[in-house]
């Protein structure tokens, strides 16, 4: 087991809570669908490098009715990054060593009319702390109306902390999950947010927010399209979407990297992977 403090101890058992909430919620909208379909959870524990103990995770995975692929992740790690990694993180030029803890959820929906949706929010400590995350909606199908209320909650949990963040974090989000080589973005946006430092319990309360905000508008959202009808075309157009999803996450996601150069388990770093894509 890694040591941690007060603060790390709180992020972690508020990451785990999420994860809980958030499971419970999809496997109700499974049984609702007349599913039985459940969360396995699988445990993973890190190795440092040096050989020390390095932390390790819980990879939760359902595949379901409505849930074609969803995955929900917590962890919590620490150690010393490698010297080159550690030069692009921030607060870990001057000293290798780190913590993080987080939450990292990805879900594929099996109707092309329920959008798929990506939410991480995370802790992480080197000479600085901070939080950092977000969430985005990712629609093969987009409907205004879903992605206004989307951004409507999410704006209206960025208003009860600083009236600055949503015009901010929703910016950068356009800007982040943009795939170049393809010159479009992977989805209808969302908010991203990063070195979130100096005022824990402020950004702590924020980083709550996000969460409870995706929390509630999110199985709303599945619940008023899931059982839309679709079609052969529908369907191809959501697998073709997939892959410029994939493509992204392999390519240019910060989480992606982060796990492999930090020597997390494979299967949880890549469980954003759709189960099915197509390529033309």
């Amino acid at each position: 087991m890694i040591e941690i403090d007060d603060q790390q101890q709180a992020a972690r058992d508020w990451f785990e809570s999420l994860r809980d909430s958030i499971c419970a919620e999809f496997e109700a909208i499974e049984r609702e669908a007349g599913s039985d379909a459940a969360f396995e959870y699988s445990p993973w524990d890190r190795i440092d490098p040096d050989g020390a103990p390095g932390g390790g995770g819980v990879r939760g995975l359902m595949k379901g009715k409505v849930f074609e692929k969803v995955g929900v992740n917590v962890s919590t790690v620490g150690g010393r990054f490698s010297p080159e990694f550690a030069a692009s993180i921030h607060g870990a030029s001057e000293n290798p060593s780190f913590f993080a803890t987080g939450i990292s959820l990805v879900a594929h929906m099996a109707n092309p009319h329920a959008p798929a949706v990506h939410m991480n929010t995370r802790f992480l400590c080197t000479t600085k702390r901070w939080f950092g995350g977000g969430a985005d909606l990712n629609p093969p199908i987009p409907y205004q109306e879903d992605t206004d209320a989307f951004h409507a909650c999410l704006r209206a949990a960025c208003a009860a902390h600083d009236p600055t963040y949503y015009p901010r974090f929703s910016k950068w989000a356009e800007e982040y999950f943009f795939i170049p080589h393809r010159g479009v973005h992977r989805g209808v946006g969302g908010i991203f947010y990063d070195h979130l430092e100096d005022h824990f319990e402020a950004n702590f309360a924020f980083t709550r927010g996000v969460g409870e905000a995706f929390l509630d508008i999110f199985p709303k959202l599945v619940r008023k399209r899931m059982d839309t009808p679709f079609d052969d075309a529908d369907r191809a157009r959501q697998l073709e979407w997939r892959g410029r999803y994939a493509e992204f996450n392999l390519i240019y996601d910060r989480g992606t990297l982060f796990g492999l150069k930090t020597g997390g388990n494979i299967d949880a770093i890549l469980m954003s992977l759709p189960p099915l894509a197509t390529w033309s």
